[in-house]
């Protein structure tokens, strides 16, 4: 079927259920960022493929709606003669919704893949204007979309203390007194991300992410009813792994332990914002008695014990060796005769290779962002899109990258000269190299959180009139999902303090339209610093040691402490690099690791 099929398909069932508009997010069950290839719905109908977006279906017109990172992305993805192209923040679609249907209309959703939040606020934004919003028990897409991808059933893993530090009974037990004190009977959990690490268990559902998917009821002696594909766990000890006290079902049975739930009239507490609104609706329908609040599950996950951040502390380092020989490989590449038979998909295809020589790498933490010049002004960019653009037109490249590993998760952004980067080029790269320094050499008293330091890694870009439209700075799990909360650095970001063992990704940027593309990454981990004051004061701790392309830095544009930062960076990544790397690429490593 074409996409203006399938929406006449989707328009023809919305007739039928006398549905005025109906709403397709980019989201599964379980409303976690990444999804997996059966839940691509939005993909399935629009052609967009990015990580964020949802699209309106009304009788005569649709729209898709995308973030400032894919603003250009979808305009290639997308026929303009079937969807309008909306901005997801400056032009909300209940917004979109309300100014294009009259008192009277019927939108028409699928519970499973909204929030209770969203629920809650979308009901009454659009009751406030005379509109209904209208659960859907068969989702009009899944009805139409016959090839659809069945889950796939691959072993789940069980993460042995070894890597994380803590047994799941500890970790049960500490919320679970929390949730006693709290007069909670049993807490919700409904994304994988928590769910895994709250049992220790890891799996394969979803390219790049390590997680079983899975629905949990954490109750409050401690106790966990899972919901998971049992096949997935066949041959498995999760009783001995777990404790005694972990019981596994198939999906299918949430409902009637929601059910029950209700039944016995208990207070059940779920978070709004990640639990979807049929969940919540199923147990108020029963009888339970609803609290709404945080997962208590995120804050301890992203705050890593002392294994989980020596463990991402080695798995940088390895992962600084493969992405050091990428980029001499490379540089070594465009020396040779005809370097253009190397292209975005050929480049991204050899960093993997690298990776996978070391036996504890799982699997890329992400698609590769592989970026030749004007490809690279698209944020989230992936060469599959299109035809992958070639060496030897451009001058610069963008690679953003990152490993699964069975002690970390990795991701880094370096902005390299592949050609002859002009003056403009330069001092661009280096007020965005400048915000990364000033941001990584931050301290910051006890309670900041990171919608307070994002400005430090924009105001050298701000100052030139510049900026970029992301932002700067997102949590990343421990050999989990390289997007975690609840801490970010953002213009809109998290209040939540930023605390000792939180991992956090500094990436600055900035993007030109149809020509070019920088982004300059490392992660960092949240440390006490030592002071002589009197408050208790946080800094970062650099992951990643991988050097910055000297070729691209005008020295003009960065004060002494830059580059003494800058100096004292490549002169540790060469104290732990060097020894690990040998011949050509230790030769490039030197020569990468110079002082400014």
């Amino acid at each position: 079927m074409t996409h203006a099929q399938r929406l006449a398909s989707v328009r023809h069932d919305l007739q039928q259920q006398q549905l005025d508009a109906f709403i397709v997010p980019h989201d599964d069950e379980h409303l976690g960022e990444y999804i997996p290839p059966y839940a691509e719905r939005l993909d399935w109908l629009t052609g967009f493929t990015g990580s964020a977006g949802a699209a309106v279906v009304l009788a005569r017109k649709a729209a898709v709606f995308v973030d400032g990172r894919y603003t250009v992305q979808v305009r290639h993805q997308c026929d303009a003669s079937l969807f309008e192209y909306r901005h997801l923040i400056e032009q909300p679609l209940l917004d979109y919704v309300l100014s294009e249907l009259n008192t009277g209309a019927r939108v028409g959703f699928d519970p499973r893949l909204h929030s209770r939040s969203w629920f809650d606020a979308a009901q009454q934004k659009l009751a406030a204007r005379g509109l209904q919003l209208v659960p859907v028990k068969h989702n009009p897409v899944d009805r139409h979309w016959h090839n659809r991808p069945e889950p796939t059933i691959n072993p789940a893993l069980l993460l042995s203390q070894e890597y994380s530090g803590q047994h799941s009974e500890a970790k049960r037990n500490r919320i679970a007194e929390q949730l006693a004190a709290g007069n909670i009977d049993a807490q919700l959990l409904t994304q994988a991300e928590p769910i895994n690490w709250l049992l220790n268990i890891r799996g394969r559902d979803i390219p790049c992410l390590p997680a079983v998917l899975s629905f949990a009821l954490l109750h409050k002696d401690g106790s966990v009813q899972l919901f998971a594909e049992p096949a997935k766990f066949e041959g498995l000890d999760l009783t001995a792994h777990c404790g005694h006290n972990v019981t596994l079902a198939p999906f299918n049975a949430l409902e009637q332990a929601l059910t029950e739930l209700g039944n016995k009239g208990a207070r059940v507490q779920l978070d709004p914002a990640t639990a979807n609104a049929w969940s919540s609706l199923v147990l108020e329908q029963a009888g339970a008695k609803i609290v709404f609040a945080d997962d208590p599950c995120m804050l301890p996950k992203a705050c890593k014990n002392p294994v989980e951040v020596q463990g991402s502390r080695a798995a940088h380092l390895r992962d600084g060796v493969a992405v050091c020989r990428f980029l001499a490989w490379l540089d070594r590449r465009l020396e040779q005769p005809a370097p253009e038979r190397e292209d975005e998909g050929t480049l991204a295809d050899k960093l993997l290779a690298l990776r996978a020589e070391h036996a504890d790498f799982v699997e890329p933490s992400f698609s590769t962002i592989s970026a030749l010049g004007p490809n690279a002004a698209m944020c989230h960019y992936h060469h599959d899109n299109g035809t992958p653009r070639k060496l030897g037109q451009d001058a610069i490249y963008l690679v953003d990258s990152g490993g699964q590993y069975l002690d970390g998760t990795t991701d880094i952004t370096r902005t390299v000269a592949v050609g002859e980067p002009d003056d403009e080029m330069r001092k661009l790269f280096t007020l965005v190299l400048r915000g990364h320094i000033d941001l990584a050499s931050a301290r910051f008293p006890a309670g900041t959180g990171g919608l307070q330091l994002d400005a430090l890694a924009r105001m050298p870009l701000w100052q030139q009139g510049y900026n970029f439209d992301h932002g700067t700075g997102h949590g990343v799990g421990h050999y989990l999902s390289v997007h975690e909360g609840p801490q970010r650095i953002s213009p809109k970001g998290s209040t939540v303090p930023l605390t000792t063992g939180m991992i956090v990704s500094n990436e600055p940027g900035y993007y030109r339209e149809n020509a070019f593309g920088i982004r300059c990454e490392n992660l960092e981990v949240v440390q006490p610093a030592d002071t002589s004051g009197d408050i208790p004061v946080f800094e970062f701790e650099n992951l990643t040691w991988v050097p910055f392309d000297r070729r691209l830095i005008d020295s003009n544009w960065l004060d002494a402490r830059h580059i003494e930062w800058l100096n004292d960076y490549h002169a540790t990544v060469w104290e732990k690099i060097s020894p690990q790397l040998e011949g050509e690429d230790l030769t490039w490593l030197e020569q990468a690791t110079r002082p400014l």
